[in-house]
């Protein structure tokens, strides 16, 4: 797949992000790509191959060792990695050198497994989001003064091909990976169907900032650094919107808040006749925070389902919690929300204890582990950091089934259309809140948690 996706312009920007469980290992990532100083170059050197070929060797032995399954699916992990050396060998940049190493990692299909190259010194902004609804992709949003505002590119339009690829459910997060993570580019050629039915096709070029070298983390780094973890920390963090004591709606865009901010949501719960907990585009997090909210919402200790790892079968539980929630529950998800998020959805549905609204969940709930590589940059001063998320577990639901590459079906999908989103309308909450009879427009549930855009 990595192969079939390489582009003509050669590329010098990077960034990683982390998913999953793997977000409660983020704050670690974060600390070691802090750390990388390795630069691009459009022909590879010498140097930089060596460095491919100890990347490849580290994060193939990770997944050899500590991957969930064994057999690895079946897959010869070990004539994967000739061919992968082989065509580090052959490449003729870091770029494709790069690629060689993440189509090992493609071959598993599974995207909670993957390679986390060393960061370019480069933080990079393509200026719009965009997600899948359904069986479409849309741009969700649009950073206001960016290249992509500037050239027309609005909410609501639908993105048929992003340079030439059609975004699907089963390609999107390879296309995530390899824009986002892998290989970010210099320019991204949209061909669009607008909501006024026309067609058209628009060139994006992203902004991109340089980043300080950084050699150690001396203490004013060391303070740089804790500020950012802050600033991360907030935009994991939860909010809440109410209607009196009939409703109390909490969005939760991780499940990786501190313990004391758990508590918090639970004690928050008390008095209210209704909840709806909005976990769309929560990419999931820690195991224990899910046990703990849904020990607060069933009436007794739930096996929700049962953890299983390369050597041995955990059960997983809820936790018990002196305060229990009694009231209407509800739950939104969309294609965006996984892992533990999928988890708790799913539980609700299976204790009848809710009803879940919105899209079809993302089908990736496996859990995965992060193991970082530091070793020498290209230079006297400067540290390379790279690593490996392996997949060391698969969660079977209480009905005996796991929800990898299925998701969560919801009770009721209700999904937003290209002019809601355009003009910033949330059905689905608002159904949501009307099936737990609390009268709200969709014009309303969209002003209740207006994004705001990271600063850089």
């Amino acid at each position: 797949m990595f192969d079939s996706l390489l582009f003509d312009k050669p590329v010098t920007i990077f960034a990683s992000r982390v998913y999953g469980r793997a977000l409660h290992y983020g704050f670690l990532c974060l600390a070691i790509c802090c750390l990388a100083t390795i630069c691009s170059a459009q022909q590879i050197t010498q140097i930089q191959r060596d460095q491919a070929q100890d990347m490849l060797k580290d994060v193939a032995k990770d997944v050899k060792d500590n991957y969930y399954d064994p057999h690895l699916h079946g897959v010869d992990w070990d004539a994967k990695v000739r061919e992968a050396k082989k065509k580090i060998d052959n490449a003729d940049s870091l770029n494709r050198a790069l690629s060689a190493i993440a189509g090992v990692f493609d071959s598993l299909d599974d995207p909670q497994t993957r390679f986390l190259p060393p960061p370019r010194p480069y933080v990079h902004d393509y200026g719009f989001h965009m997600q899948m609804i359904g069986d479409h992709c849309y741009v969700t949003r649009v950073r206001p003064f960016s290249d992509a505002a500037a050239k027309g590119l609005k909410p609501g339009d639908e993105i048929k091909t992003i340079n030439g690829y059609t975004p699907t459910r089963e390609s999107f997060w390879r296309i995530a990976n390899l824009l986002w993570i892998l290989r970010p580019q210099q320019n991204l050629l949209l061909n669009l169907h607008g909501l006024d039915g026309g067609e058209r096709q628009i060139n994006v070029v992203p902004l991109f900032r340089q980043l300080p070298k950084v050699k150690d983390l001396d203490a004013m780094n060391r303070f740089d650094f804790y500020r950012e973890w802050l600033d991360r920390e907030h935009s994991m963090g939860v909010r809440y919107a109410n209607s009196d004591y009939d409703l109390l709606i909490i969005k939760l865009q991780s499940f990786v808040p501190f313990s004391s901010e758990t508590d918090d949501i639970v004690s928050k719960m008390q008095g209210y006749k209704s909840v709806i907990f909005d976990l769309r585009g929560d990419q999931g997090g820690r195991e224990d925070m899910v046990q703990s909210l849904l020990g607060a919402v069933f009436a007794h200790k739930v096996e929700i389902g049962k953890r299983v790892g390369r050597s041995k079968t955990i059960p997983m539980e809820t936790a018990h919690h002196f305060h229990r929630f009694t009231g209407k529950l509800a739950v939104l998800v969309d294609d965006q929300s996984a892992g533990v998020s999928e988890i708790f959805a799913r539980a609700v549905q299976l204790e009848k204890r809710g009803v879940v609204v919105g899209d079809r969940t993302k089908g990736a709930v496996m859990e995965a582990e992060f193991y970082p590589h530091i070793t020498d940059g290209t230079t006297e001063d400067s540290i390379l950091a790279y690593g490996a998320e392996v997949t060391d577990a698969d969660i079977i639901m209480s009905d005996g089934h796991s929800l990898e590459h299925i998701g969560v079906e919801p009770d009721l999908k209700v999904l937003p259309t290209a002019s809601d989103l355009a003009s910033g309308r949330d059905p689905a909450l608002a159904k949501a809140a009307e099936i737990l009879s609390v009268t709200m427009t969709p014009e309303e549930a969209g002003k209740l948690f207006p994004y705001e855009w990271p600063k850089d």
